[in-house]
């Protein structure tokens, strides 16, 4: 009997109900298997556009005319010789075309054809609302699609449920190198399973659970098993759900940092960090030899937290870039940073101060580290308080070629012979939550620190 999309019911009778249960199994039927030559060209003759309507027919279901037609430009694309590396964009917040998001059930259909195009290697279907029914077939296509390579899940109602099946999928896959979960609220429960997940998955490169509403036992067993997980190169675990004044996740992170030698990466923001956190990780960083980009953005960091980031770049010869974005360090923070980037480090390449209360004084000592330290490339103030000094010293650095347009994210222009500063859409990470519907989808101008240190696959 042909399987049918599962009954709409409470998260576990919906993300369990292909288990077993009354309702008829969901499970991908199989599709005869072929080569590679001959799986390619079977899709070339009968085009997916045609085997998704096909497929709606049959199944009885719905088709959703944004995946016709995403999948109709695919087919165009494939006719031209485009032969491998794709990935298909069927992200929801796409503003150039009319969009009908993504449901569970039009996940089911798609996931039947993704599982042979042999030739995609990465999917984005964030901002969809396939919910823990879509998660389920997102399983299923991580054990059946051996060629998939980056899965972006990001906000689409994923609960607790839908995140551990996609966890425990992940203990046999060993081709997955970049997921997406971002902002589904996988929560405490979630998060332990992606814990358990990283305890078996020797394969998966870079993983995004920002947002995910994590706790603090997620956390802290997260941060565990990357003492031992050789593999993870990249951890977001932004804005967790952390009760008390404890900072513990800080302290189980630099534990972690002291010894994994392999992770490049390290997202931490909105934990309510404060200078005490800081310490601890900057504590660690005398021992690690491989973070190349710590994230401490959105946090609690005072000036006084700057001194021990100043004493660590005294030292580091690893760090490439630090995001310091929306704390507190003020003009104090920036002479500390100043001064180590000026007289020591020659290590650092980009450094984001965004809104940090900064003002004239502490922004031109930051400019003068430019002029002494030629690998310090980029730099990104904007939030800060500007005043005529400022304005002249990054005028300056732009206009003699030390500061390269692209790598700040302020521009001058002048008015009434007094030089200002207006602020241009440049940045670390700029696209991390969307992307521009003009010009180049992941530019290396908005989206700096990934530039920088490039891990897993990139969309």
């Amino acid at each position: 009997m042909a399987a049918r999309p599962p009954r709409m019911g409470s998260p576990r009778e919906t993300a369990r109900a292909p288990a077993g249960s009354s309702a008829p199994a969901p499970a991908l039927a199989s599709v005869q298997a072929r080569s590679p030559g001959a799986a390619l060209g079977g899709q070339r003759e009968s085009g997916l556009q045609e085997q998704y309507s096909n497929l709606c027919m049959e199944k009885s279901q719905k088709i959703n005319p944004f995946i016709l037609h995403v999948l109709q430009e695919l087919d165009e694309e494939i006719k031209k010789g485009l032969e491998g590396g794709i990935t298909l964009n069927i992200a929801g917040n796409n503003r150039l075309v009319s969009v009908e998001r993504v449901t569970g059930e039009d996940f089911w259909i798609l996931s039947r054809i993704l599982k042979n195009c042999l030739y995609i290697n990465g999917l984005d279907i964030g901002y969809n609302l396939i919910s823990d029914v879509g998660a389920y077939y997102a399983a299923k296509l991580l054990q059946k699609q051996l060629y998939l390579t980056y899965l972006n899940l990001m906000f689409n109602d994923i609960g607790p449920e839908g995140g551990e099946l996609i966890a425990k999928a992940l203990h046999k896959n060993q081709t997955l190198k970049y997921l997406r979960m971002t902002g589904n609220k996988i929560e405490n429960t979630g998060g332990m399973f992606f814990a358990a997940m990283l305890q078996i998955n020797s394969s998966l490169e870079k993983l995004d659970l920002g947002d995910s509403d994590l706790g603090m036992q997620s956390v802290m067993a997260i941060a565990t098993v990357l003492t031992r997980n050789q593999a993870i190169k990249a951890i977001n675990l932004n804005r967790p759900i952390l009760y008390g004044e404890q900072e513990e996740s800080t302290v189980h992170v630099g534990r972690m940092l002291k010894e994994n030698h392999c992770l490049v990466a390290l997202h931490m923001c909105k934990h309510d960090m404060k200078n005490s956190g800081i310490q601890q990780l900057c504590d660690a960083l005398y021992l690690n030899s491989s973070l190349r980009y710590l994230d401490v953005s959105c946090n609690k960091i005072t000036q006084d937290g700057m001194v021990y980031v100043a004493d660590v770049l005294k030292s580091n010869t690893t760090l490439e870039v630090i995001d310091l974005s929306f704390n507190r360090i003020e003009n104090a923070g920036a002479n500390y940073l100043s001064e180590a980037l000026t007289s020591h480090n020659r290590s650092l390449k980009a450094l984001s101060v965004v809104g940090n209360n900064i003002e004239g004084e502490g922004l031109v000592a930051l400019s003068q580290s430019m002029k002494t330290n030629l690998t310090f490339s980029h730099i990104y103030i904007w939030g800060n308080k500007f005043d005529e000094a400022t304005c002249v010293a990054y005028s300056h650095l732009i206009q003699m070629g030390r500061l390269k347009p692209d790598n700040t994210d302020v521009e001058p222009f002048v008015v009434d012979g007094r030089v200002y500063l207006a602020e241009v859409s440049n940045g670390l990470k700029k696209h991390y939550y969307w992307t521009s519907t003009y010009g180049e989808s992941y530019d290396h101008s908005s989206n700096a620190g990934f530039a920088l240190v490039p891990v897993g696959q990139q969309p």
